[in-house]
């Protein structure tokens, strides 16, 4: 089974590079972040004709996550349980599929909006480690991928990349990152490739990608059950080199697993 995610930087722009990728790769679920519109305006033809089905929690303009998959699945959450009732980012998608539970998240940057952005940021930490213990103590199988926004260690940003006080990597952020990892979670990229510079975000600014300057800060965290199954982790990426791409590279997971295993 193929698993994957990708923070596209807007889906309308970047709607022929993800069909390409559908095609070449053909994983069988893949996650979505920052699409950057509403539903309406997502290009949900453009996949079905490649034969994957999507589901959008969308945004007007920021955030935005979705889930496009060749196999049967059934949305469990469209927002991440434990958050206020009146939380409107839209950076959570939980779906079932083949008797796992599969997450997409776009964790918030926590950069912007003062003391209280970062707040939020912690927050939303919080309530995802809240439900994956949730899922652990009812022993769901159960992978969490997408946009975390966290270095979990200098060794996952190129030397001169961020500031100690960045969001990213202040150490309230590691903190909790650790907390959730600890609960008995297997980091998918981190297990296979320990110690090697496996980027997954370049900026646009200042010739990050030319000139190699990096972070890792899309993941994927795998339960027991699935950690077991873990072949292959790979962030794609020859797609930051493409024309008009995105600041993010998809990151593929594979796992020793038949669609029907659980």
């Amino acid at each position: 089974m193929k698993i994957a995610t990708w923070n596209v930087n807007s889906i309308r722009q970047r709607e022929s590079h993800v069909r390409d990728w559908l095609d070449r790769v053909r994983p069988d679920v893949l996650f979505l972040q920052e699409i950057k519109c509403e539903a309406p305006a997502f290009p949900v033809a453009t996949f079905e004709a490649a034969g994957y089905r999507a589901e959008i929690v969308g945004q007007k303009a920021y955030n935005g996550v979705a889930v496009l998959a060749c196999v049967p699945f059934t949305v469990t959450h469209r927002a991440l349980p434990g958050l206020p009732a009146d939380d409107s980012q839209a950076r959570y998608i939980e779906i079932q599929t083949a008797g796992l539970t599969l997450i997409g998240i776009y964790l918030p940057n926590g950069n912007s909006g003062a003391e209280a952005g970062y707040a939020y940021k912690l927050a939303w930490m919080d309530a995802l480690r809240a439900r994956a213990a949730e899922l652990l103590a009812a022993e769901t199988p159960f992978a969490i991928l997408g946009d975390y926004n966290v270095c979990p260690t200098d060794a996952d940003f190129a030397p001169g990349t961020l500031p100690a006080g960045d969001a990213l990597v202040r150490p309230e952020t590691r903190a909790r990152y650790r907390s959730l990892v600890w609960l008995g979670l297997t980091d998918a990229l981190g297990a296979l490739h320990p110690g090697e510079k496996r980027w997954t975000f370049w900026d646009y600014q200042a010739g990050a990608w030319p000139r190699d300057q990096g972070l890792r800060i899309d993941h994927a965290l795998l339960s027991p059950a699935l950690a077991e199954s873990l072949v292959a982790a790979t962030p794609d990426r020859d797609e930051r080199g493409r024309t008009q791409p995105s600041d993010h590279v998809p990151v593929l997971i594979e796992l020793a697993l038949e669609r029907d295993a659980f």
